[in-house]
């Protein structure tokens, strides 16, 4: 069940002046104390051009040891001074997403499930959200199959190929798997589309594809599981979609960002104006050869606040 809250009511339809007291004092330790940082958003009717920022969370955002974002705080910091939407893109829950977007104090929409539903505040900056559906308070756009049917696949083949999902294991073994604490695992549990677990031989997992995809289900590779999804999403649908948002609402001077680090990055990455590639945990990188492509020269946090932080330079520097 959702929290209730009306985000769009905190939208308007000119700059609103806000100080971020909650970020810096309790996930931000690192930054100042809490000052006003001036005006959190353009005019919806001005004509300069936009950014809007799409990003991974695990290994991305979030460190992958930790799951902490204090080092990209900085940054964060910044795209709230200039107004540039930060739209998480991610397999986390909805549940999940809704409890991290509190911590960072953003007020934006998300995508959750590896492009499984987009999910933005029914009153968001009072722009016209038509093709979506009210749920709550917000109007989804949903790409995936529901929850059920994933599990049922799940269901018919665990004998074959033994494999589990998290609606297979307790908390305690999906925090023993992770690392997450018990009450972030429960939030991670209430799935609404799609399954994560452990590949298991690779022979059978080929097999296991052809088979999920007879039945409208594929497999894609996050960072720790792998996950059955809809075939008819991934997270660069789901983007495509809320792209398409944003230009029908703030015209065609709207550029995209994308940040990520995992397979199920790609298609996210691929219809971005600028992909930023975050390494994994060894440096490695995923095998991606894009246009415009930037290379992050840290994992996790400290990876994404350093490309960030330079691309915003640029973009300070272009609007000054």
């Amino acid at each position: 069940m959702l929290a209730g809250v009306e985000w769009g009511d905190k939208w308007m339809d000119k700059p609103v002046k806000v100080s971020y007291i909650v970020i810096r004092k309790k996930f931000c330790p690192n930054i100042e104390a809490a000052y006003d940082v001036g005006f959190a958003g353009f005019s919806e009717r001005g004509g300069a051009m936009r950014w809007v920022l799409f990003s991974d969370l695990d290994g991305s955002l979030l460190n992958h040891d930790d799951y902490s974002f204090a080092e990209a705080c900085p940054a964060l910091e910044k795209i709230k001074r200039f107004g540039i939407p930060l739209i998480l893109t991610t397999s986390k829950t909805r549940r999940e997403v809704e409890a991290i977007l509190a911590e960072m104090d953003l007020l934006e929409p998300f995508i959750v499930e590896n492009g499984a539903a987009l999910f933005f505040p029914a009153r968001y900056r009072g722009w016209d959200l038509a093709g979506g559906v009210r749920f709550q308070s917000y109007v989804v756009f949903k790409l995936g199959v529901s929850y059920a049917e994933v599990r049922a696949f799940v269901k018919r083949t665990a004998s074959r190929f033994g494999v589990k999902g998290f609606g297979d294991w307790s908390v305690e073994e999906i925090v023993e798997i992770t690392g997450l604490p018990p009450e972030k695992v429960r939030l991670a549990k209430e799935r609404e589309f799609t399954e994560p677990f452990l590949p298991g031989d690779e022979k059978e997992m080929e097999e296991l594809r052809r088979l999920a995809l007879k039945e409208g289900i594929t497999i894609t590779r996050g960072g720790m599981f792998h996950h059955f999804i809809g075939s008819g999403q991934d997270k660069g649908k789901a983007v495509k979609v809320a792209q398409g948002l944003f230009r029908r609402n703030w015209g065609d001077g709207v550029r995209f960002i994308g940040i990520g680090d995992s397979a199920n990055d790609i298609p996210m990455l691929e219809r971005v104006d600028v992909p930023v590639l975050i390494p994994h945990l060894d440096g490695s990188f995923e095998r991606v050869d894009l246009p415009n492509l930037i290379r992050a020269s840290s994992p996790g946090s400290r990876g994404w606040n350093e490309a960030v932080w330079g691309i915003l330079n640029d973009v300070e520097r272009f609007r000054d």
